[in-house]
């Protein structure tokens, strides 16, 4: 991997627990954690800032790895920010559909789920039976932000429910993204 690419990590809705990949990548590669203010009540305003000064704050391109909210996160971001220049690439993994009914109440500032293509590459990484996105939504979702989909096969909501441990293919999967995209100045 690139050594002038930040990677971002952007847990989901009450963040990563300590054995879910993103964590585990955090502690094996190095990845930098966006932190929220609250992770069990998620503004999406307050998420968008933190994600906004976290790019700010770095001083070359940026990769980000979102799971759950964190891939809506990464649209409503991109839809808005003057800074999406700074991103190299974005893997996305089992975005929550927070227009679904049962998520609807309870992430009230998540809808609409912005659906303009992304200004990055993006790979976008669905489940065949995840909870929170049917497999035909995650596809629309990709095809609407222009990002790759691949369909992951039945692995829940690819999380440490779903038994990946340090999910090298999924690292694997991020450094390829990363090796499509040209090193160059951004900014």
């Amino acid at each position: 991997m690139p050594n002038d690419v930040r990677i971002l990590s952007l847990p989901g809705w009450q963040s990563s627990d300590p054995a879910h990949w993103q964590s585990r990548w955090e502690a094996l590669h190095g990845h930098q954690r966006v932190h929220q203010h609250d992770w069990m009540r998620p503004l999406r305003g307050d998420w968008l800032i933190q994600l906004e000064e976290a790019v700010l704050a770095s001083e070359g391109p940026v990769a980000l790895v979102a799971h759950s909210l964190g891939c809506i996160q990464v649209a409503a971001w991109a839809s808005v920010s003057q800074s999406t220049r700074r991103v190299q690439a974005a893997l996305l993994v089992a975005p929550g559909d927070t227009e679904q009914p049962d998520l609807r109440d309870q992430l009230p500032t998540w809808q609409p789920i912005p659906l303009q293509p992304l200004p990055f590459p993006s790979v976008l990484v669905a489940s065949q039976n995840d909870p929170f996105c049917r497999l035909e939504r995650a596809r629309a979702l990709a095809q609407a932000w222009g990002s790759e989909c691949l369909d992951l096969g039945p692995c829940g909501h690819i999380n440490a429910e779903s038994g990946l441990g340090d999910w090298p293919h999924g690292h694997a999967l991020l450094k390829q993204l990363l090796a499509r995209c040209r090193t160059y100045p951004m900014f």
